[in-house]
């Protein structure tokens, strides 16, 4: 896949807001702070056109991102920050519900855990949840190249264990520095495209 266009085409926080037509969509959830930005920055291959952020909780609206003319990557507020108040994170659940719900175009979820710890129970329940809706799912472990090679298989047995998936469902190892995992992210979304 090569990269020729990318726009931030819409920004949104309810349905009517949401792109109008019938492109493939591919929404990117995750703990705040797993890595959302960078994932998309790699993908994009764009240095920092998704704002990455010290301060975890930043994106606070659905932001699709049109790329090459043809499918929007979306990404959401980040869950399981305890700084964000208890009324914004329902409000955070509520829009990330209401686009689940109502999203024809949407094609796959990327759900992006951190490679370096096990996965969290929020993990584990936002897989349950896109499992509810019977969204397939594909798992990012992000910042596997912040684990050390001794440890990469021990840590990649405890993602699986943790996180149990279901049939047509997998898992990405990937790393926005070395960019291991981003022809993988490719295929994946190459083989929406190309039907």
């Amino acid at each position: 896949m090569k990269i020729e266009s990318v726009e931030l085409a819409t920004i949104a926080v309810r349905s009517d807001q949401y792109p109008t037509g019938d492109n493939p969509e591919f929404l990117l959830v995750g703990r705040s702070n797993v890595g959302k930005s960078s994932f998309i920055n790699t993908i994009i291959n764009r240095k920092n056109y998704a704002f990455t952020s010290s301060t975890p909780g930043k994106t606070q609206t659905l932001n699709f991102y049109f790329i090459n003319e043809s499918f929007y990557l979306i990404d959401v507020p980040g869950y399981g920050y305890a700084k964000v108040d208890k009324p914004t994170q329902k409000k955070f659940g509520l829009m990330i519900e209401d686009y689940l719900k109502t999203r024809y175009c949407l094609k796959r979820v990327f759900l992006l855990v951190d490679f370096r710890m096990k996965p969290t129970e929020d993990d584990v329940l936002m897989y349950n949840y896109l499992k509810y809706y019977k969204i397939p799912v594909t798992i990012v472990a992000t910042k596997f190249d912040k684990v050390k090679m001794k440890s990469r298989d021990k840590q990649m047995k405890l993602v699986e264990e943790t996180i149990k998936l279901e049939d047509g469902d997998d898992i990405v190892y990937f790393s926005s520095v070395n960019k291991k995992g981003k022809q993988e992210i490719y295929d994946i979304l190459s083989s929406y495209l190309d039907e």
